[in-house]
């Protein structure tokens, strides 16, 4: 990068002034990481100091059966295939209180599109798990769910989410965002939900005070200029509703692993390397660099490792997410040791361990509990790296 622009990017950053597209385009290319981390740091400690956040979270896919086929999906199962499932909701409610141990505050549901499920099934859903958790906030469904309720029911998204707040909707998901240029889109989405639709029904759940997360998927045919142009439409979002709480940046997984009937099911796979964790961090920094005016960004440390969502805590990330048993949706596909699970003592350790001071919160982004930070002793010394 030309010494002139890095200099006036940074002064920018540092005055506090709005990134343009082509200031979000520039920082893409720079290869000075640890310029870029050392401004998306000084942003994130200018909002949220020396805290990382995380809460306790499970998370529960009732039905896999979709009558989508994205090309970056193996989670996606046809009706009458081998592993294809659907919950009934009595299953779905004993499994859910079968993860309430650990002081549960989250639970966060998503599921594929499902030819024959009647509408009433989620709603229904909801109100019985609300009844076997009422101390759990349900964040749920994706607005491609919520678009595909309004085919099968006949009914508007604004009725729609009416009845799931009664059944005790707190949040929907960020999913479905994937990238929105359609230059990339159409080539990944299988799916009817585009930037319209999304952006529509995430402004209608704002207006009815579902703050939730946004999030995008990168790392597959994508190119920067599509990162930036996703978190510029987010961010002019957020200036009309503020209904986002968090930015969530998804590393798009090849499928090394759901391949039990001998299909992959992963399309893109064949003609893309997944992103390399200097790209991870860059896509971090340069997400809390453009997106000014969301207050968190997240790590999901299950689609990047854990050393690579410790050091994203250095390059703009202020969450890392909940203690996940299980996450059906994508895999360790690059076999990096992502554990199958975390619990709250282990989050504690590694956000201290990365040199910060955990915060639990609840879906809210409210404080549920402080911690004490890292032990300042410590840092006199060399330690030994946690392997």
């Amino acid at each position: 990068m030309d010494a002139g622009l890095k200099r006036e990017l940074e002064e920018k950053v540092l005055a506090g002034e709005r990134l343009t597209r082509e200031d979000g385009i520039a920082l893409y290319e720079s290869d000075d990481l640890a310029w870029l981390g050392g401004l998306a740091h000084h942003v994130r400690t200018q909002k949220n100091g020396d805290v990382v956040h995380f809460n306790v979270n499970r998370h529960l896919n009732m039905t896999n059966v979709c009558t989508a086929s994205c090309a970056y999906c193996s989670f996606q199962r046809k009706p009458g295939e081998k592993d294809a499932y659907t919950m009934r909701i009595e299953e779905a409610v004993r499994l859910a209180k079968a993860m309430e141990s650990e002081n549960l505050t989250e639970l966060h549901i998503v599921n594929g599109l499902h030819p024959t499920l009647p509408w009433r099934y989620y709603p229904r859903s909801l109100k019985a798990l609300k009844e076997a958790l009422p101390n759990v906030s349900l964040k749920a469904f994706t607005a491609t769910e919520i678009q595909h309720f309004e085919k099968i029911s006949g009914l508007p998204a604004d009725e729609i989410l009416d009845e799931l707040i009664d059944a005790g909707l707190e949040s929907l998901t960020g999913g479905g965002a994937e990238i929105f240029d359609w230059e990339v889109r159409q080539h990944i989405v299988d799916h009817d939900t585009h930037w319209e639709d999304w952006s529509r029904i995430h402004r209608l759940a704002h207006s009815k005070g579902l703050k939730g997360p946004a999030t995008m998927l990168y790392g597959h045919i994508e190119e920067p200029r599509h990162r930036v142009d996703h978190v510029l439409r987010l961010r002019e979002l957020q200036d009309e509703t503020g209904g986002f709480h968090v930015f969530i940046p998804l590393r798009y997984q090849h499928d090394f692993v759901d391949m039990k009937d001998g299909k992959i099911r992963n399309r893109l796979q064949a003609r893309t390397t997944m992103a390399s964790g200097a790209e991870a961090l860059k896509t971090f920094a340069v997400s809390r660099l453009l997106f000014d005016n969301v207050p968190h960004v997240k790590v999901f440390w299950v689609m990047h490792g854990v050393q690579t969502a410790q050091l994203a805590l250095q390059h703009g990330a202020d969450d890392m997410d909940g203690s996940v048993v299980e996450y059906k949706i994508t895999h360790d596909a690059d076999n990096y040791g992502t554990p199958n699970k975390l619990t709250r003592d282990d989050l504690l350790e590694l956000i201290r361990e990365a040199g910060f001071r955990p915060v639990e919160r609840n879906t809210r982004y409210e404080i549920i509990r402080e911690y004490p930070g890292p032990d300042a002793s410590l840092r006199e010394s060399p330690q030994a790296m946690r392997l």
